[in-house]
């Protein structure tokens, strides 16, 4: 690692239909295999699907849902004097928006349903709706933190 100056941080590409950095991200997550073209296609699909049911922007909802599902802070393990902690960390609105879209992600993947466009269209309205596997998810983190309080001055 170099000691002489920070890293500069990398801004990502827009997509080519919506100029959007968000849809970008959430298309690179999804990608398997290489195979960027149909990580698009589910995409585009999850926000034709999205603009049917609910007859709103679909990148407004898709914003709205990312913004839900991240957090605020996060556990990390330390090990300090021989016994592990859970040590409660404040996270950036970068890495919480990167957790945001991993766990929607993966909420989607496990909910039962036809397509991933479908899948994904409907976790990210109930995102939007304030309910749903991410949420829960987020929920679930920032209840750890608070259960963890006592251990945050090991930061």
């Amino acid at each position: 690692m170099s000691r002489k100056s920070i890293a500069e941080k990398k801004i990502g590409k827009p997509d080519p239909i919506y100029r959007n950095r968000l849809v970008n991200m959430l298309v690179n997550r999804i990608v398997k295999n290489g195979k960027k073209s149909l990580a698009y296609r589910i995409l585009y699909r999850a926000v034709g699907s999205m603009r049917r049911k609910t007859g709103k922007n679909p990148l407004f909802i898709l914003r709205q849902a990312v913004s839900k599902a991240a957090p605020n802070v996060t556990v990390k393990a330390r090990r300090i004097g021989g016994s592990t902690h859970q040590v409660p960390l404040e996270i950036g609105s970068t890495q919480g928006k990167a957790l945001a879209i991993r766990w929607l992600l993966g909420a989607s993947r496990k909910r039962s349903g036809r397509s991933m466009a479908l899948r994904l269209s409907y976790e990210l309205i109930d995102a939007a709706k304030d309910n749903g596997i991410a949420i829960r998810k987020r929920e679930e983190t920032h209840r750890m933190a608070e259960a963890n309080r006592a251990f945050a001055h090991f930061r």
